[in-house]
């Protein structure tokens, strides 16, 4: 099956593309590494007049240490990111799950941005996203605004993000010097969307302590989730104290959505998820315990 008959715009900035936006309306969709939309047209599950180009913007492709953060412009493809030096010293999370994104091909053509615009529930880069606190930029025609990881996933392909808007940059915070990272999922065969998984980041203080926990869920509702029970129950207690099935059980406390498919019901997932999140908790303590 091939795709609709649709219009096809290149614009040359950020500026242009969000000009673009403004005058076409709901009748256009920006069209980044196009890894989740070209299919997704192809197959006629979904259908748009006007598709805007943006993955030939330069400024949408950097990568950059700002204010204690490392920025991360949209159209930056997973491959790029996973071969970054900055990324890898600064946001590890992002090294470590940047392998697990589908295929090399995929990793080529697709980019960050448009992995977590999508807010596919099973995505690696929403999970470090929530699991870091980090801010999403976006830019409309009449200005820009900063929005929180937390706030930003609203549910099944769905996100914060206004009409007309568009993502620009992902910034990630750097985290302190005692700070340990964990990425862990399942999937039945390596490229495939990941049954359950978890991003983990923790710091500990001189004491052994825990300052700060993020948890970051896939696979496991229908959107991007944090595993906000377990993060609050933990901070401020030793870390050895604290045992990598209570983080896993803590994890998916309160969670009513886990879905059941052909993949497995929502007993097996949240099995499954638990084991992720303790995994990722146990490599996340012990970098941070070493450091």
């Amino acid at each position: 099956m091939k795709a609709a008959p649709f219009a096809y715009h290149r614009p040359d900035s950020a500026k242009e593309a969000v000009d673009l936006l403004a005058e076409l309306g709901d009748d256009a969709k920006i069209l980044a590494g196009g890894q989740s939309l070209v299919p997704m047209l192809a197959m006629r599950l979904t259908y748009f007049e006007n598709l805007i180009d943006i993955s030939r913007i330069d400024e949408l492709r950097s990568i950059d240490l700002v204010d204690g953060a490392v920025r991360v412009a949209a159209g930056a493809p997973h491959a790029f990111v996973g071969m970054d030096d900055e990324v890898a010293e600064s946001v590890p999370l992002l090294t470590m799950a940047t392998p697990h994104i589908g295929h090399f091909q995929i990793r080529t053509r697709g980019t960050l941005g448009g992995a977590i615009a999508h807010a596919d529930p099973a995505a690696e880069y929403a999970a470090v996203a929530l699991a870091l606190d980090a801010t999403m930029e976006a830019l409309s025609s009449t200005g820009s605004r900063q929005i929180a990881a937390r706030d930003f996933f609203t549910g099944l392909w769905e996100t914060a993000l206004a009409p007309g808007e568009l993502l620009t940059a992902v910034n990630f915070p750097v985290r302190g010097a005692r700070s340990g990272f964990g990425l862990e999922e399942f999937a039945r065969r390596h490229g495939d969307f990941a049954i359950a998984g978890a991003a983990v980041a923790v710091e500990l203080d001189d004491d052994d302590r825990v300052t700060r926990c993020g948890i970051g869920l896939l696979g496991l509702g229908s959107t991007p989730l944090r595993g906000t029970a377990a993060e609050e129950a933990v901070t401020g207690r030793p870390a050895g104290d604290i045992s990598a099935e209570e983080i896993g059980r803590l994890a998916l406390a309160g969670l009513d959505d886990i879905p059941s498919d052909l993949q497995g019901s929502a007993t097996y997932r949240a099995k499954v998820g638990a084991t992720m999140v303790a995994r990722a908790w146990t490599s996340a303590i012990t970098e941070a315990t070493d450091a």
